[in-house]
């Protein structure tokens, strides 16, 4: 029996920040860095320890509003080919769906808006999320224009003059005195670009001593179904879709109500390794190449990566990347047997298959019941997946189905309600 999950509110955003820039050598780590960057500029101003948490939580997460691989690259390029507003309201309306970033919501809704602008609207510094997100805006700044190819103490220079260009347009002058302050110390620079970072803010950070309970996983894991579902419009279901077929089969198991909850998380994140994914790839109509197909198979080995680093989340590691798994041990990436398949990790690779071939794609309607059937026993024939879990949904076939679509129409209208219109008016 698994108990009630307790893991470090410091290691789980870490890890989630660390998972929406892995992969992509030129953006790797850009939100940790900015988040570092910003907390030592807010610590040196002598900020109070909540107002420095509030603006640490939203420059971890900054860019969540950012769906795609090829957004993250053109927004840490430059602004001149996407629109900055985008990424910011939508990234504030994910913060508002958790009462845990909530708070942080109105940071991230504005750290690309310039100081010109909030004196020309009337605010001053003291005005409410002023100078949060100002902080904000200058740590995105500097990290965005570190380069990656260039010892980082043959920059300084560089960096302190642009960052010194930006006083009284873009950033309010008095940050700009306080970065050059911290700017003079050789280990602000080192551990900024430091192998060792995550270690760092995991142990000298904000929130390194703040646990968080099972229901505060659920809240943030949550949000981030709809980041990883909302990247492509092809997926923009799925993960609903595969948590709550997960948790039904999971019921008819017997598991206790803690594991129902831990494999409903496990369900909203088993495709956390996709955010390292173009979406090229995951929206490509035809058949993929083998190339491409190797690309898509790394995004269970990043899922269990990610997950794996948060102390406390073995268990549900496990289950959500472990869904690609064969019994007959063909699956990838790790091409794990049966002995080594728990019944989490089998419940989630029926769900996977289920919840995808039922849902609705732009391509395509959801298959028919007959036509899914087939589908589940020849899997289950084949030994990729476990017959008795196969005969489950098979025997409660129209209850699961109904629920299943249920849950992913409600995932629609979000998709739908909050993101396509919010992006069209601002588009």
């Amino acid at each position: 029996m698994l108990q009630e999950l307790q893991v470090k509110f410091s290691n789980f955003l870490l890890s989630l920040s660390d998972a929406m820039d892995m992969a992509s050598p030129p953006i790797a780590s850009h939100q940790m860095r900015t988040a570092f960057i910003a907390w030592k500029i807010a610590s040196e101003a002598n900020l109070p320890a909540k107002t420095i948490e509030k603006i640490y939580l939203g420059a971890l997460l900054h860019d969540i509003g950012a769906l795609s691989l090829e957004e993250k690259y053109l927004l840490h390029r430059g602004y001149e080919d996407v629109n900055a507003e985008t990424h910011c309201i939508l990234g504030e309306a994910l913060y508002d769906l958790s009462p845990l970033l909530e708070g942080s919501a109105k940071i991230v809704r504005y750290h690309h808006h310039p100081w010109k602008n909030w004196k020309n609207e009337g605010a001053t510094i003291d005005s409410p999320d002023v100078a949060e997100s100002q902080i904000l805006l200058l740590a995105d700044e500097l990290e965005r224009a570190v380069s990656r190819d260039t010892y980082i103490l043959h920059q300084v220079e560089r960096l302190n003059s642009e960052m010194v260009s930006l006083a009284g347009t873009k950033v309010y002058p008095d940050f700009v005195d306080v970065f050059l302050r911290v700017s003079r110390q050789e280990d602000f620079w080192l551990d900024l670009v430091s192998p060792r970072l995550y270690s760092i803010l995991l142990h000298f950070g904000p929130f390194r001593s703040i646990e968080m309970n099972q229901s505060d996983i659920f809240s943030i894991a949550s949000i981030f179904r709809h980041v990883i579902d909302f990247k492509s419009r092809f997926t923009a279901t799925h993960s609903t879709g595969v948590a709550e077929c997960a948790v039904m089969l999971a019921r008819d198991f017997g598991l206790t109500d803690s594991e129902v909850g831990q494999i409903r998380i496990a369900g909203y994140l088993h495709d956390l390794g996709k955010l390292a994914v173009p979406n090229a790839i995951l929206e490509k109509p035809g058949r993929l190449t083998k190339e491409e197909f190797d690309i898509i198979k790394q995004h269970t080995y990043f899922t269990y990566s990610v997950l794996n680093t948060i102390g406390g989340l073995d268990t549900i590691a496990e289950w959500a990347a472990f869904h690609h798994e064969k019994l007959d041990g063909s699956g990838y990436p790790f091409h794990i047997c049966e002995e080594k398949l728990n019944t989490g990790a089998r419940i989630l690779a029926a769900s996977d298959i289920f919840a995808a071939l039922i849902e609705d794609r732009p391509y395509r309607k959801g298959m028919e019941r007959k036509q899914i059937e087939s589908i589940l026993l020849e899997n289950a024939e084949k030994r990729a997946l476990d017959k008795r879990i196969v005969h489950i949904i098979l025997e409660d076939f129209d209850r699961i189905s109904r629920q299943v679509k249920s849950k992913q129409e409600e995932s629609a209208r979000i998709f739908e309600e909050k993101f396509l219109r919010l992006k069209s008016k601002v588009a």
